[in-house]
């Protein structure tokens, strides 16, 4: 306790913040774990916009959020706009949008008619010439859409239950499915939260596992149960043969679908990268969405923001739109067109359609020729101006920290890190080169970044996590000098060691007490702790491939997919975003409990402990008495002495851009969240704006 309260005291002193009254704490703050604490918030809950360009409901209404699963019939395509919790239909030939099931900003499970159904977080379409077929990911269920008529069922799964069993119907369990396809009997469906491949039998519905173990991730060929995927995502039927986008594992993956034997045709588990070559001498980035020719497959390859294509017959992957490394919308040829990140694509043999998700667009490839166009959405409120205020503009930013001062932001999108000065809103950047993804260090915009995510302070330091480099990377504010302190580039794994020894999988969370670093190595399911000064990694909590919900000790504890981590110097708080619920970590002995939100329950209720839910929790932080949580589309506060859990702004199924007073206002898909000890500021990913909540 004494060391905890000397290292308090030195943090004060450092950011100029000491205890007033001689002694009397009750108005102080300190900075730990990216945020200042030691006073209680009291907030008004009016929500604001200090940074990026205003924005209006009806701007948004007319276009795409954040676009995944496309499939083509006939002269349409159909589209699942995630944020947008609808099923959308564009005429290919028009570029017309209309809207056959779902209402745009309202998320649910309802079965019914058109815009009576809703949905919540539609990942993955598919069609077998009659009906459309949905994974409703945050709902862990498979829905049905009769095309002609509009009529949405649920076929699979039970809305706000997860799990892995197989049966018929509603009884079964899936958590959080993504990609579907199907052989016009029977569809297939990745079920990236239990890394397993499902059949569902269309006339019975009844279900089964055909490869894979569910809790179990892994990089194993072999067959049935015997073979390991992570997050798989895209799935396609090339006649006896399933092909799948294994995006953890970063490769390509065959299933025989008479006996459920799995090999690996393209890329290396572990090896990400952006390489043509032939088989494992070529490498992926996070490839999530697949199609097929029937005699080549056509990949979204999503942080590389590419194009590739793949032979079946010789496993040749060549980039045939995009180029690594360099993001945008560009309508142009081959490697000069410009993408951002892209979950979806379908083909109709001549063309490919993708879902242009960062864009927020609908694009065309002519394979012959190559040339992208677009057909339908428009990107309206992203890029990566420096400025104050509404003339600044972000593109997807993740993580937020503070020093008390000024907050600085991880770009997703941008590759870059953010400075917002917290009293006049201006805007600089004092990291990466906007659309240059890279893993280079050095000086301010000679650095490189891929994908960073998390990020905290020490008030010295930055620490970003960088989720498509599986690395740690350090930025000393004073001089904007970037140094890689752990992991490898283009490395995935999780394996513990000192500085590039070390390894992690798509690491997304971190926190720091000043000695230590704390992460959520989001890929591997774990907790792992970095020693600042020495570099040395370890796994303090779960264990890698093994993922769940277990409390307990150390390794004896299970996470699934964790997600952002803050700490009040003596334990973390963790938000387990495929569990949806909060755990805690006392730091010291290393026990694991959940202290709110119930297993698999995919609803936003307040309420005490594990009595309340949450959806997909995504940032979190702490002012040392309560936690703040961004919870789909809502900012929850838990107060930690009794775990009463309360929704102070925003409402969890409700999307948009609106400031106001409490569930009056709305976000969309916040992430990261931190605290000067007055406000509370929120990166809205999806919004491309920074808020604040007094």
């Amino acid at each position: 306790m004494k060391k905890v309260w000397m290292f308090s005291v030195l943090l004060m002193v450092a950011v100029g913040l000491t205890a007033c009254g001689g002694g009397d704490t009750s108005n102080s703050t300190r900075l730990m774990g990216g945020s200042m604490q030691g006073k209680a918030l009291l907030l008004a809950n009016t929500v604001s916009t200090i940074a990026g360009p205003p924005i209006t409901e009806a701007i948004d209404a007319a276009n795409f959020t954040n676009p995944n699963g496309i499939i083509r019939k006939g002269t349409d395509l159909f589209v699942a706009d995630a944020n947008n919790c609808t099923i959308r239909r564009v005429d290919i030939a028009t570029g017309a949008v209309t809207t056959i099931a779902g209402t745009t900003s309202v998320s649910g499970s309802a079965d019914g008619t058109g815009a009576a159904a809703s949905f919540n977080w539609p990942a993955g379409i598919t069609t077998d010439g009659a009906n459309l077929f949905v994974t409703d990911r945050v709902n862990n269920n498979i829905r049905k859409i009769v095309i002609s008529s509009g009529v949405v069922t649920t076929i699979a799964g039970t809305a706000g239950v997860s799990g892995s069993s197989d049966g018929t119907g509603v009884g079964v369990s899936f958590t959080a499915p993504k990609g579907i396809t199907t052989d016009g009997t029977n569809l297939f469906v990745s079920d990236s939260g239990n890394h397993t491949i499902r059949k569902i039998v269309i006339a019975t519905g009844v279900v089964t596992t055909i490869a894979g173990t569910a809790g179990v991730s892994g990089t194993a060929d072999g067959s049935g149960t015997a073979a390991r995927f992570n997050n798989p995502y895209g799935i396609i039927t090339v006649g006896v043969n399933l092909f799948v986008a294994d995006a953890y594992n970063h490769s390509i993956r065959r299933i025989v679908i008479s006996t459920g034997a799995v090999t690996t045709i393209a890329g290396t588990a572990g090896a990400s990268g952006a390489a043509d070559g032939t088989g494992t001498a070529a490498s992926f980035d996070r490839p999530y969405g697949i199609t097929t020719d029937g005699i080549n497959l056509f990949v979204a390859d999503y942080v590389n923001c590419s194009i590739r294509k793949i032979v079946i017959a010789t496993g040749e992957v060549t980039t045939i739109a995009g180029t690594a490394g360099l993001r945008g919308m560009v309508d142009d040829t081959g490697a000069a067109a410009r993408f951002s990140p892209s979950v979806g694509i379908t083909t109709d043999g001549a063309n490919l359609f993708v879902s242009d998700s960062g864009n927020n667009a609908i694009r065309k490839v002519v394979i012959s020729t190559r040339v992208v166009t677009t057909i339908a959405g428009t990107e309206r409120i992203s890029g990566a101006t420096d400025g104050s205020g509404a003339t600044a503009k972000f593109y997807a930013p993740a993580g937020v920290t503070t020093d008390g001062t000024n907050l600085y932001i991880a770009e997703n999108i941008n590759n870059t890190i953010r400075k917002v000065v917290i009293s006049t809103g201006a805007v600089t950047t004092i990291a990466g080169t906007a659309g240059v993804p890279g893993s280079a260090d050095g000086t301010g915009a000679a650095a490189n970044f891929n994908w960073p995510n998390g990020i905290t302070t020490d008030g010295t330091n930055l620490f970003i996590t960088e989720a498509g480099n599986n690395t740690i990377r350090k930025i000393v504010i004073a001089t904007g000098v970037v140094t890689t302190i752990a992991g490898t580039a283009g490395v995935s794994g999780s394996a513990d060691g000192t500085g590039a020894v070390a390894q992690f999988n798509s690491p997304s969370g971190i926190t720091t007490n000043g000695v230590n670093l704390f992460v959520t190595d989001t890929g591997n399911s774990t907790i792992r702790q970095i020693v600042i000064s020495s570099g040395v990694v370890t796994t303090i909590s779960g264990t890698a491939d093994v993922p769940g919900s277990a409390d307990g000790t150390g390794t004896v504890a299970q996470f699934n997919a964790p997600y952002d981590i803050t700490t009040d110097g003596g334990k973390l708080f963790i938000t387990d975003r495929d569990n949806h619920t909060i755990r805690q970590i006392v730091i010291a002995s290393g026990v694991v409990t959940t202290i709110a939100g119930k297993v698999g329950e995919t609803v936003s209720v307040d309420g005490t402990g594990i009595t309340a839910s949450f959806n997909d929790p995504a940032g979190i932080t702490t002012d040392g008495s309560s936690l703040f949580v961004a919870d789909h589309n809502a900012i929850r506060r838990i107060v930690i002495s009794t775990g009463v859990v309360t929704t102070i702004a925003g409402t969890a199924d409700v999307r948009g851009f609106v400031n106001g007073s409490g569930t009056s206002a709305k976000f969309n898909g916040p992430d990261g969240i931190t605290t000067d000890g007055t406000s509370l500021f929120v990166a809205d990913n999806n919004s491309h704006l920074i808020r604040r909540i007094q």
